[in-house]
């Protein structure tokens, strides 16, 4: 990451079908309970080990346990998406949020907003009778 920027931030070099299956990609990793929550305590900027991840999820869901597996197989939906990237440390995994990807969603869903909010605007003016 140089300057500050992501590697996912490339939607300037992709083709619209690729920005799509991104977009996709991210919106179906984000589409899940569990992968929120893990998106949420990393958001903190700290990066954390899966046992630290499932002991995490184990708390906020009242001690019902999730385990090293499945927190792993939400963690690779969630780096398949770049939202998450993997650090090792001797034998460890630490996972780390990468904000990139959500940049770019909130980016996109702000985008849709005002054409949104612009397509409102013309359809109250027709209704309303004013140019």
């Amino acid at each position: 990451m140089a300057g500050g920027r992501s590697r996912w931030r490339t939607s300037g070099f992709m083709s619209r079908g690729k920005r799509r299956r991104a977009r996709a990609r991210v919106f179906a990793a984000l589409g899940d309970e569990t992968r929120l929550a893990l998106v949420a305590r990393l958001s903190n900027g700290d990066s954390y080990s899966i046992s630290q991840l499932a002991e995490y999820c184990a708390g906020r869901s009242g001690g019902a346990k999730l385990t090293r597996q499945a927190v792993t197989k939400h963690l690779r939906v969630l780096q398949g998406a770049g939202i998450v990237r993997c650090v090792r440390r001797g034998r460890e995994s630490l996972f780390a949020f990468e904000p990139g990807p959500v940049d770019e969603m909130k980016e996109y869903l702000e985008l849709v907003s005002r054409r949104w909010d612009e397509a409102l605007g013309r359809l109250k003016r027709f209704v309303e009778g004013s140019p």
